[in-house]
């Protein structure tokens, strides 16, 4: 190291003071007793909550909303067809917190379920707003839901069964939607109206909560699902965003296909026969009586055309079976018939 004389040292002061060398700035300690309020302009410092540990990544809080929207859209389906109205279910938040910032967020009364999975520990939430819980049973009883009155009361046995219809078809969309990460099968182990009575997690655990609106005609409503951190924990590594992503792309299951088949072939079909059409004017349709008849351009032997829901299926020819008029099926429709 070299040692300056007094000549050098006087040169560099006088440097210094004349602006010649920039003063070097010392370090800037964010964490010190002589910390200046000016030096905090320049550092940048973000919060960190230590009872609120960010346990899930962004990327795994992108795959548990992805996942949770097909759930939505196959729930939303299914109380449709269970309702026999349009029933809109879709997810509004989806952010992780404390179980105890989840619990004050409820009302109370209203419909607490603890679901648990055949292959995960703990227990899982479920709320649905009495919002839209009365309305659902009031359509199941025949009502119209127009003037219903909301009562703050716990659910009745009734209501509850009634109700337990619709958290059922919940937990089978549940599954479907999981499945594409692990097979799962949810069942609920009870049913409670005052939310501040369950405790399945300590109040500074982290949990996932999943916000959905539920609209049904001019009703609408929320439902929660809270996830705990510690049920989910062995499945996270599955749920990365880009695993999660190349199985929802992957061939579908054999077995949901089946599944899915058995379902369609005990829907109702409506299938008609059409005969033969023709066009006439406003004025003769006004004027049409008893006796009249209408001529067609097509003759009572050829073939009549099979339409299955409005669109048309087969080419068919017109006879009796066992005494009643009858069609009976020649071939399916091609491209190049003009029908």
């Amino acid at each position: 190291m070299d040692v300056l004389d007094q000549s050098e040292v006087d040169a560099l002061l006088a440097a210094v003071d004349s602006g010649a060398v920039e003063e070097e700035s010392p370090d800037i300690r964010i964490f010190s007793r002589n910390r200046r309020p000016e030096d905090l302009e320049q550092v940048e410092i973000r919060g960190y909550d230590f009872k609120r540990p960010e346990r899930v990544s962004k990327d795994q809080m992108v795959a548990l909303q992805t996942l949770h929207e097909a759930f939505a859209r196959n729930f939303g389906a299914s109380l449709s067809g269970f309702l026999r109205t349009i029933v809109e279910v879709k997810v509004a938040t989806c952010e992780q917190m404390t179980y105890s910032e989840f619990m004050s967020g409820l009302p109370n009364p209203t419909s607490f379920n603890l679901i648990e999975a055949d292959q995960l520990e703990g227990q899982i939430c479920l709320e649905i707003s009495p919002l839209i819980i009365y309305p659902i049973i009031d359509r199941l009883l025949g009502g119209t839901s127009q003037d219903l009155f909301i009562p703050q009361r716990p659910m009745t046995l009734i209501e509850t069964r009634l109700i337990s219809n619709v958290t059922k078809r919940g937990l089978v969309a549940l599954s479907e939607a999981w499945a594409g990460v692990r097979e799962l099968s949810f069942d609920i182990t009870a049913t409670e109206s005052n939310p501040q009575l369950v405790q399945i997690v300590p109040p500074n655990e982290v949990v996932v909560a999943v916000g959905f609106e539920l609209k049904m005609s001019n009703r609408a409503g929320t439902m929660n699902l809270c996830i705990p951190y510690n049920v989910i924990e062995p499945v996270m590594e599955e749920l990365s965003a880009q695993s999660w992503f190349n199985v929802a792309r992957g061939h579908a299951n054999p077995e949901t296909e089946a599944r899915v088949g058995r379902g369609l072939s005990r829907a109702g079909l409506q299938v008609t026969g059409l005969l033969a059409e023709t066009t006439i004017t406003l004025d003769d349709l006004l004027h049409m009586s008893v006796g009249d008849v209408l001529s067609t351009e097509k003759a009572a032997s050829m073939p009549v055309v099979i339409s299955v829901e409005g669109e048309k299926k087969f080419i068919a020819e017109v006879g009796q079976y066992k005494g009643s008029r009858a069609l009976r099926v020649m071939r399916s429709i091609v491209s190049e018939d003009r029908v």
